[in-house]
């Protein structure tokens, strides 16, 4: 491939460096949704760096299909002709623009590497339509990683990838697709894109609007993401299958194969309140590769449990991100090979776990039996609900104070509720509890959503965890069976608490598809007992 030089303009990453870098961002906040990208002008581009400190320029990459993608570099100090370092490609979240990694790549750039953000197609000046990590997005890793090579100090046998959100989900993409790939950082990614949104079933409808929303602001979605949304919240059920085909296709795990096979090193990092991709997908991503892998869960929701880092603050996620690259691609005997791979922030006492997998996460288990008959009329919210995306997570992350109910208060009319023993010491919740009961309905279709709680002793419940279910196609009368995963979580049920499952029918989290009038009984065939598993961490 022939060089591509570029315009870009050289900037000393000192404070005042930082500052006019978010200045020439600023401005192209305002034109950035309306923009059409130009063809990428040939241009000098020179170096700028100091003896003491990496240098930043900024530059219009060329992406695939002809577009341009606005980017910038960092170098370290001193490079010069013939020099040659590992290179990191961090593509940019969701509606943000490439200054999003400014402070992480000054210091990656400072510790040795090159490192090239670029913001995504479709999003602010960026040329091209949003296509949700479709495979234009993975050719534009490609090209990225080859203009790199061309034009910078980059390393062809040290190439790394690094993300937050959307740029987590592209990188790992691109490490199934691209054998260059050596290592990935994917930080508030998704494995499975349908398990994220659609789980149980149910469009998660907070988590879609906010997407969709962000989209119109801050890009251009293509036709078809246009055309997906609308069928995705208006409950186009002739259009589900087509809905989960696009999804898969933009799914990681739907490409675990080509990903263990190129052999990248992979260091996936997630919070347990995630509102937009929740953990469960990740574990059981991780669990499908076979080459170097680490999971790591923390409090918190969608990328705040690293955000702190991107504005250059002491970071867990980050901090072991730069030893994940160190050693993966630098080979830096930094330890982190030799730790257990899976590594467990608890909600509730903040101390970290380390598990050799995920299956080893939660070893023993707890039936709670769901014993009687329980009916519920559908369509009233009862009172327990999963809270508001970020807002309850990060009160959960920082205060503490996840979303609470009264449990005696809870109208029995509107919601089932089955309550524990009191404990008479800790119950260390580790992993994911499962639900599994039988269901009658007086209508074809229907959507329950359940709520495990921690109940003190005045009856006031801590959310532990929660998620939707929704049936369609059920003849109205015959029991079935409903087998649920709730959300995995970490969380210490202190002495002289007792669970609490709730369930009940809306929840302004999802889009619930209870016709009026239904009607829901739970009950407990001998058969087939009702019981919810809940995993715990041995003594």
């Amino acid at each position: 491939m022939a060089p591509h030089h570029l315009s870009g303009r050289p900037t000393r990453t000192t404070a005042v460096a930082i500052t006019a870098a978010a200045l020439f961002a600023g401005a192209a906040f305002g034109l950035a949704p309306a923009a059409t990208a130009a063809p990428a002008a040939p241009a000098r581009a020179t170096a700028a760096a100091s003896a003491s400190s990496s240098s930043v320029k900024f530059y219009d990459i060329p992406g695939s299909g002809g577009i341009t993608l606005k980017g910038n570099v960092f170098t370290p100090a001193g490079a010069k002709a013939g020099d040659k370092y590992p290179l990191i490609v961090f593509p940019t979240s969701w509606g943000v623009p490439q200054i999003e990694y400014l402070a992480q790549a000054q210091k990656l750039a400072d510790a040795g590497y090159t490192v090239v953000s670029y913001t995504s197609r479709g999003f602010w000046l960026s040329g091209g339509n949003i296509e949700v990590a479709g495979p234009p997005d993975i050719a534009d890793v490609s090209s990225v990683i080859d203009w790199a090579l061309a034009n910078t100090p980059a390393d062809p046998s040290r190439i790394g990838m690094g993300g937050v959100s959307y740029g987590a989900g592209i990188s790992l993409l691109a490490a199934g697709h691209d054998k260059r790939i050596k290592a990935v950082v994917a930080m508030s990614g998704w494995a499975d894109l349908i398990q994220s949104i659609y789980s149980g079933r149910t469009q998660h409808l907070q988590a879609a609007a906010l997407l969709g929303v962000a989209g119109q602001i801050t890009g251009r979605p293509s036709a078809e993401l246009n055309q997906i949304l609308k069928e995705f919240l208006g409950s186009d059920l002739a259009k589900e299958q087509d809905m989960i085909d696009w999804g898969w296709k933009r799914s990681p795990a739907a490409y675990v194969d080509r990903i263990n096979q190129n052999g990248a090193a992979l260091m996936l990092g997630n919070a347990w309140g995630d509102s937009l991709f929740p953990p469960n997908q990740y574990a059981d991503f991780f669990g499908k590769l076979t080459g170097p892998k680490r999971l790591e869960f923390r409090p918190g929701d969608h990328a705040t449990a690293e955000a702190t880092g991107l504005l250059g603050l002491p970071n867990d996620v980050w901090t072991d991100a730069h030893r994940w690259f160190d050693h993966y691609l630098k080979g830096a005997d930094n330890g982190i090979d030799k730790e257990q791979p899976v590594q467990l922030k608890s909600r509730t006492d903040g101390s970290y776990e380390g598990y050799p997998s995920w299956q080893a996460v939660g070893p023993a288990k707890e039936d709670l039996a769901l014993s009687g008959t329980q009916k519920i009329t559908a369509n009233v919210d009862s009172g327990a609900d999963g809270g508001l995306v970020f807002l309850s997570s990060l009160l959960d992350q920082f205060a503490k104070l996840p979303p609470m109910a009264s449990i005696p208060l809870l109208p029995r009319s509107f919601a089932a509720v089955w309550q524990s023993g009191t404990y008479g010491e800790d119950r260390r919740i580790r992993g994911t509890a499962k639900l599994h009961t039988t269901l009658t309905s007086t209508k074809e279709s229907g959507t329950l959503v359940a709520y495990l709680y921690d109940v003190g002793p005045l009856g006031l419940g801590k959310l532990v965890s929660n998620a939707p279910y929704t049936f369609h196609g059920q003849t109205p009368g015959r029991p079935f069976p409903v087998d649920l995963e709730l959300s995995s979580t970490s969380y210490d049920v202190p002495a002289g608490h007792h669970l609490a499952l709730v369930v009940d029918t809306v929840d302004p989290l999802y889009i619930e598809h209870n016709p009026l009038g239904a009607q829901l009984t739970f009950s407990s065939p001998a058969s087939d007992p009702s019981h919810l598993t809940v995993p715990l961490r041995e003594k």
